[in-house]
């Protein structure tokens, strides 16, 4: 295959900058538990004003209706920086898309049932973001979209693969992978820590990050993202970094 397995389920581990991070051999090993947090109250400089405009400006636009909550777009975790794994590297960054003939590859190797599923959800044509993850300074950096639906994940039937699985079966295989392209950069790097900023401050009035997976559900590395998390974390690009 072109790259290595990329991808980290089987292994996954919570982001260094997470402060509040649990870390776990695997997701299978350890149940998804919801980050506890020691305030809601948002870190010191941040600021809720960035939500109530957003807010305002989607009220103008859609006749202060709420939608319904509905997971439309995603978020993609992949290692930036080289780590081997059963000795092979499993880094994978967006530049390594880029690269990629037609900017174009399969998203293999995850091996957590939830994630799984998630992959099996995403339709065609639908925009993920592409976030750096287990490195130094985790945060999203780009834009994909899925351009085939789940199909049979090759590397279950691998046995070179970091991430063989020998009780899956050809005719019914666990696990399932899909296609993304590479749509575009973020106009600018989103770190977690800002992202967390607001998901802080949405916690106590409200806002649309309230419930983002990234903090709920951080160990997975397959996220769903509702339109109102997904346009608002894509607002960030256009603000200057705090």
């Amino acid at each position: 295959m072109p790259w290595p397995s990329r991808k980290r389920d089987k292994g996954a581990v919570a982001d260094k900058k997470e402060p509040n991070a649990k870390i776990a051999k695997t997701e299978e090993e350890t149940p998804d538990k919801e980050e506890e947090e020691k305030s809601t109250k948002p870190p010191a400089g941040s600021s809720k004003s960035g939500w109530k405009n957003w807010k305002k400006t989607k009220e103008s636009d859609s006749g202060g209706e709420e939608s319904k909550i509905t997971y439309c777009h995603w978020l993609l975790k992949s290692e930036p920086e080289s780590r081997l794994e059963k000795g092979v590297d499993v880094k994978f960054s967006i530049d390594d898309l880029k690269a990629q003939p037609n900017q174009t590859t399969f998203w293999d190797g995850v091996r957590n049932y939830q994630a799984r599923n998630f992959l099996r959800a995403m339709k065609l044509g639908q925009q993920a973001f592409f976030y750096h993850s287990n490195c130094k300074e985790p945060g999203i950096v780009g834009i994909v979209k899925i351009v085939k639906e789940a199909y049979p994940d090759h590397t279950q039937f691998d046995q070179k693969d970091p991430h063989y699985d020998s009780s899956s079966r050809k005719e019914n295989p666990k696990w399932s992978m899909v296609d993304v392209q590479f749509v575009r950069m973020t106009k600018r790097f989103i770190p977690l820590s800002e992202i967390k900023a607001h998901h802080l401050a949405h916690k106590a009035d409200g806002g649309p990050l309230k419930n983002m997976m990234l903090f709920t559900r951080q160990r997975l590395s397959i996220q769903p993202l509702t339109k109102e998390e997904f346009d608002f974390v894509l607002s960030l690009e256009e603000e200057k970094p705090h």
